[in-house]
């Protein structure tokens, strides 16, 4: 069974690899990371890892029963007064399994328990029909249509986070 883990400095390879190999899939329903966010990757995680021990983000890595190859990314972003930003992407590879799902739930669950977050924000283009099914089974609930910051148009959602009982105990 897959299992959610905090990011660390020894996931760089297998993230950045995660990352190159799914480049092409996430660009066909969120923008580009460019060709800098790769030129540039060693000093990106290790940013990302000092915004974590900062407290300002949680980052967290899907890994594969081989213990090393990373089937999905969940942050929880923007950290203030209790509410953060959940973002997430799968590698082509992990789709239609529910594995998005059970990992969202289990970041919901995290959040609300370790992090102590009390709301979780989120948002996905209009056609990107996973992500929003993934945010609806996560409970998530809808709260209006948006500008992303890529230009395409985008639907918000919001989940309340309440008494450590958000979702799922994980995967």
């Amino acid at each position: 069974m897959p299992e959610l883990q905090r990011l660390r400095a020894d996931h760089a390879p297998a993230l950045l690899a995660f990352e190159r190999e799914n480049r092409a899939w996430f660009a066909r329903t969120i923008s580009d990371r460019g060709d800098a966010y790769f030129a540039e990757f060693p000093a990106r995680h290790q940013a990302l890892l000092t915004y974590q021990d900062e407290g300002t983000d949680h980052f967290h890595v899907l890994v594969a029963d081989d213990g090393t190859t990373i089937l999905g990314r969940f942050n929880l972003m923007d950290i203030e007064d209790g509410e953060a930003e959940l973002g997430f992407r799968m590698a082509e590879s992990a789709t239609g399994q529910g594995l998005a799902t059970q990992a969202a739930h289990a970041v919901c669950h995290l959040a609300a328990t370790d992090y102590a977050l009390t709301s979780l924000r989120a948002q996905a283009n209009l056609d990107n029909l996973a992500s929003h099914t993934v945010l609806t089974r996560a409970g998530f609930t809808v709260t209006g249509e948006t500008v992303l910051r890529n230009g395409t148009a985008g639907r918000r959602y919001v989940k309340e986070l309440a008494g450590g009982a958000a979702g799922a105990t994980g995967l």
